[in-house]
């Protein structure tokens, strides 16, 4: 993948009858500090008569606010972005090389309550030593990888470190949680990252909405770590939204009337250098039928 790449991401939420919308907060524009180059950027949100409002939250993601004046049947928002993904050079390829001050980052340190299972885990990842403090976060990824069995999981939430070492399984954001845990539990500054994956598989290449995590290195910066694959992130990842919980980078949030709601999301790729009338591959298509929560898109 040494071409660069573009994504057509669409999510549309189709409701039963018209309905008024709070707030909604849309958290699908790569960080500014995201290492894969990004070429080019759009969002556009239907329908068209709505107010829409660019910030950066606490942690430095871009967050479009947008509201509407009147009762809406649909709600699309359809993401263009093109990527360069030619691999990187370097030491440190996947690492945010953006210093970080140390009072910022006692939000990332505080752990939640361990039980035996994350107990007994933490104990053996503190046994691992290196000189190279990668090799040894590197290290408890595969750990993680190797000892949970990846499922995906549609339904929203995240499970405790406690329930996933239980179950031995658990989708991205369920392994990224449980290494942020260890890690803090560990004293070591950790974040929970959603964003695109797009890479190659036997069919082509790729893409849906994961999550990850990612560690600060002393001297380094923030470094990402894939706890589906056990292996550190590439310019392939490409972040959205990195905070100190899950549920601050929900890639849309907000409320609604209660209603019946069909949820769509399909992502396409276009890749350079192809004829334009070459049929672009659809990568993700789901339907979500008698939705009456908030919006929330799920990373499986």
């Amino acid at each position: 993948m040494n071409r660069p790449v573009t994504l057509v991401h669409r999510t549309s939420y189709h409701y039963d009858r018209p309905v008024f919308l709070g707030p909604q907060t849309i958290r699908l524009r790569p960080h500014a500090a995201c290492p894969t180059p990004i070429v080019s950027y759009a969002m556009d949100i239907a329908p068209h008569d709505h107010h829409r409002t660019w910030r950066h939250d606490d942690f430095g993601n871009h967050e479009a606010h947008v509201t509407f004046d009147r009762q809406v049947r649909d709600f699309d928002i359809t993401v263009r972005l093109t990527a360069d993904l030619a691999p990187a050079t370097g030491s440190a390829p996947c690492a945010e090389l953006i210093p970080t001050p140390a009072p910022a980052l006692a939000a990332f340190m505080t752990p939640q309550a361990a039980g035996p299972h994350l107990r007994a885990f933490v104990a053996e990842a503190a046994s691992i030593h290196t000189a190279d403090p990668c090799a040894r976060l590197a290290a408890i990824n595969r750990m993680i990888a190797t000892r949970t069995t990846y499922r995906t999981r549609m339904e929203a939430g995240v499970w405790d470190a406690e329930e996933t070492l239980g179950r031995q399984t658990g989708s991205c954001r369920d392994s990224a949680w449980l290494f942020i845990q260890v890690l803090r539990h560990m004293g070591i500054p950790a974040r929970f990252v959603s964003g695109y994956l797009i890479q190659p598989d036997a069919s082509g290449t790729t893409c849906d909405l994961h999550a990850w995590a990612q560690a600060h290195i002393p001297d380094i910066g923030w470094v990402g770590f894939d706890t589906t694959s056990g292996l550190l992130t590439s310019r392939g990842h490409i972040a959205l939204a990195a905070a100190a919980h899950p549920e601050q980078v929900a890639p849309v949030s907000g409320l609604l009337d209660s209603c019946n709601a069909t949820l769509d999301v399909s992502m396409t790729l276009h890749h350079a250098g192809r004829s334009d009338n070459t049929k672009a591959h659809e990568i993700k298509a789901q339907k979500i039928k008698d939705c009456h929560d908030p919006h929330g898109n799920a990373i499986s």
